[in-house]
Parts: C-alpha cells; structure tokens; sequence
C-alpha cells in the first residue's frame, strides 16, 4: 500500500485528466481511475456526433491509460442523478429568464458528491481532477485559488465546493501551464492524447445549439413563447422575436432583425416574453445582488465592505470590486461598469489568485 494514500482519479479520456491520473500514479500514490457517464446525447435527439466526455471513444482512452499504468479503472453511470439535477435545473433557468451555467452546478453538486460516495465504497483517502487550478490549507480553511495557467485557470468552476469535499481534494496540474502537459504526455508517449482536440461545450450540448436542445426538452415551448416582443431600451417596439427562453443578457448575433445598427440584448422579461434591446453601452452595470453564496477563504460571511476582484463569467478577467453582505445576499459595486451581467450565471470573488467564494446572480443595475 503507498504511503501517500490511495486517489481516486475522474478521468474524461482528455489530456488534462489523463495526466493527473500519471502524475500521481509516477508520485507513489495508489490510483483508482474513474469515468462517469453523464448524458447520452443520442437521447437527447441531437445530430452531432456523440464527442467529449460522455462518448464511447473517450471511455475507452481513459481505460487504456489505466490499463498501460496497471490501475484499476471504474465506469460508472450517473445519467439519471445528472439529467434530474443539472440538466432540469437547466431547462428551468431559461424558462425563468435567466442564463444557466451547468458545468459550475455540475461541480457543486453532481461530480464531487459522486467522486466522494464512490472512494469512500472503494478505500480512497483523496479525489483528484485535471482541474488547473490549486488548494490549500490555510488557518482551518481549505482555499481554492487559480491555476498557475492564467489561460487555463478553472477556479471560477469551482467555488461552489464544499469544505468537507475539499479537504480530500487533489488537483495536480495546479502549477503547471498547458505547454508543459503536452510535453508530459508525449515524453511518456502519450500521443493520442496530444492529438486529441479539446472541448469547450456543454457536454449535453455538443452541437452548441442550446434552442435546439430546449425545443425537443419542451416539444411545446417554441409555439408557446413565439411572438414576443423585441423593445428598445426607450420603449420603442421594433419587432418579434422567437421566444424569451432562447435569447440571452449581452447576445448580438442571432437576433433575427436588423435595426442598422448593432444591438444587443439587454434584459429579458418572462412575465412579458419581452426581450429588451440596446447598444453596447446600455450594458454596462455597476452593481449586482449575488444569492446561494457559498465562502471559501474565510469561515464566516464578511462582515464589512471587502475589496475584491469579481468575476461574472468564466473567462472574464475580473473587475475591481466592493462586496458587502446585506443577510443572505451579497451586494457587489464595480469601480467601472461591467458589460453582460446575466442573471443565471456565477459571481465568484478574489483576493489576490485566492477565491473568496462566490454565488448566483440574481440583478444587475447602475448605482
């Protein structure tokens, strides 16, 4: 038995997740891998060929590595607890009004419990991800902060983990850039997965065409939001639209009007199926009400005005910020206007490469 303990390894078939699983079986600890099936696109009605995490192809690279390494390697099915939670959730926040983010949600409240039920019945003392991104134990609290890969920092996914999931958790490409990953796998031979492509979709979306997805969910929805309301910020009706579901904060492309000029979408309104349009600076806001807020850094919520750098979307590079707790919200005041606030998506909060925590946003408004 290793003395560094036993790590049970999510492995999707890609690179990342493939090397954390060598690096740590070359570090001495005793690996178990592990694949979860999460969606079958096929169900889903899609035409895409199935890719990605889910797709048989990838189960199998990840079992080969396995194989090579001489580690024990685990399917397991988690389609039903995924599809009630993530994918539900889902559906419902675009028929709010709102612009989900599945894969934080995923992370939160899928992956890591699934991670941690199964070592537990399998012995392991640690979880480990591809994740680039690190944690630590500082002063009783275990704090995620951003990979050393500026370019491939996933901390943003993460802030939701729980205290108790974190204390078990390893993410071995946390100081690493991604050159040095490639070089990794193709200096042990690895070449397949340096070939590999990489996937930036929803995994249950892979034809990036969420309406699509949301049509056949909702076989009624189409017929039943069509003909809502395109309005300009001053009032002003300038057409009709498809449905307020399938429009989101900050689109511009795809609209389906043309007003000879660019317009975006600014807000959306489910109880009017009205989405509202203007320009690029009608965007711009200065303050968001942040809810289901969950702390990483430090044990207690804050209890005074906190300088921060805040974050709306996984790859915005974060605006200087002023958070303060009002009860069980969170009110954040950006020193310049953030563009895009979408209500659905993640706020996450940092000090430094530390993350502070984070939460959902509910509203944005100017101050």
């Amino acid at each position: 038995m290793s003395t560094k303990g036993r790590v049970l390894v999510a492995m999707s078939g890609g690179i990342d997740s493939s090397v954390a699983a060598v690096m740590l079986h070359e570090q001495g600890y005793e690996v178990v891998g592990m694949t979860m099936k999460t969606w079958d696109y096929a169900s889903s009605g899609g035409s895409k060929k199935e890719t990605g995490c889910c797709s048989l192809d990838s189960i199998n690279d990840a079992r080969n590595i396995a194989v090579q390494l001489g580690f024990p390697h685990y399917i397991i099915d988690i389609r039903e607890e995924f599809g009630d939670y993530v994918i539900n959730h889902f559906t419902d926040e675009y028929l709010a009004g709102r612009t989900p983010n599945p894969c934080v949600l995923c992370n939160t409240h899928i992956k890591w419990d699934s991670l941690l039920r199964r070592a537990d019945k399998l012995g392991c003392d640690f979880i480990a991800t591809g994740h680039y991104a690190n944690v630590r134990e500082e002063n009783g609290r275990y704090v995620i902060s951003k990979g050393l890969d500026e370019n491939k920092d996933q901390s943003y996914a993460l802030w939701g983990i729980s205290q108790q999931s974190l204390a078990r958790t390893i993410f071995p490409l946390g100081k690493l850039h991604k050159s040095e990953i490639r070089a990794f796998a193709t200096e042990r031979g690895f070449h397949e997965l340096v070939q590999k492509p990489e996937s930036y979709e929803i995994c249950f979306i892979p034809d990036n065409d969420y309406r699509g997805f949301l049509k056949r969910r909702v076989p009624e929805l189409a017929e039943q939001v069509a003909g809502g309301e395109f309005v300009m910020e001053d009032g002003r009706v300038v057409g009709k639209h498809e449905g307020y579901p399938f429009y989101t904060v900050g689109q511009r492309k795809g609209l389906g009007i043309a007003l000879g000029f660019p317009a975006f979408v600014t807000r959306i309104e489910k109880d009017t199926n009205r989405v509202i349009l203007g320009n690029y600076d009608d965007l711009a806001k200065n303050g968001t009400t942040i809810g289901k807020l969950n702390m990483v850094k430090y044990a207690d919520l804050l209890d005074k005005p906190t300088a921060t750098v805040t974050k709306v979307r996984y790859n915005d590079p974060g605006t200087e910020a002023i958070i303060e707790q009002f009860g069980d919200k969170m009110k954040v005041h950006f020193l310049s206007g953030v563009h895009a606030i979408a209500p659905g998506q993640a706020a996450v909060f940092y000090e430094g490469n530390d993350v502070i925590g984070g939460g959902w946003i509910e509203t944005s408004y100017n101050v």
